[in-house]
C-alpha cells in the first residue's frame, strides 16, 4: 500500500468513529497526477446524492505532459465506488446522528488501484482540539525524554 495523500486536518477537526475503503472513478491523466503526488485532500468532503457517494473539492492538479484539450477540472466531483449496503448504512448514520463523511487517506492498493479511506466522523469542539494538541505535545516530550535517556 503506497500512501499518496493524507488529510491531516480531518484528524484535528473530527473525531473518527468508523473507517471505510472506497474506489475512486478517475480519468487517465488524473491517475498519472496521483502517482506524481499532486493531490490535496485538505478541504474535501463527501456527500451522498441519489444513493451514490461523491467526493467534492479534492484537488488533483494536471500534469504538464497532458494535452490541454484533455485537461480535466482539478476540483470536480468524483464518484466513489461503495457497495449499496455501505451507502445505505452511511446515509442512515449521517441523517439520524448528524455525522459527516470525510476523506482521510488516498493510496494505491496492492493491485495498483486508487483507493480512498473515508471516515464517519463527529466534529470536535474547541476545547477538544486544545486537549488533542496538549496530548500531542506531551507525547512528543515523553518520546524525546526516552530517546535522550538511552
Amino acid at each position: 500500500m503506497k500512501i499518496v495523500a493524507k488529510n491531516k486536518k480531518a484528524f484535528f477537526d473530527y473525531e473518527i468513529l468508523e473507517k471505510y475503503e472506497a474506489g475512486v472513478v478517475l480519468s487517465g491523466s488524473e491517475v498519472k497526477s496521483i502517482r506524481a503526488g499532486r493531490v490535496n485532500l485538505k478541504d474535501s468532503f463527501i456527500k451522498i446524492i441519489k444513493a451514490e457517494a461523491f467526493l467534492f473539492h479534492a484537488h488533483i492538479s494536471h500534469l504538464q505532459t497532458t494535452h490541454a484539450f484533455f485537461k480535466p477540472n482539478e476540483r470536480r466531483e468524483r464518484k466513489l465506488l461503495l457497495h449499496r449496503k455501505e451507502i445505505d448504512r452511511l446515509l442512515g448514520k449521517i441523517s439520524m446522528e448528524g455525522l459527516t463523511l470525510v476523506p482521510l487517506v488516498l493510496y494505491f492498493n496492492k493491485r495498483n488501484k486508487v483507493k480512498i479511506e473515508i471516515a464517519l466522523a463527529k466534529g470536535k469542539n474547541l476545547h477538544d482540539k486544545r486537549e488533542t494538541l496538549k496530548r500531542k505535545i506531551l507525547d512528543r516530550e515523553a518520546q524525546m525524554a526516552l530517546k535522550n535517556y538511552k
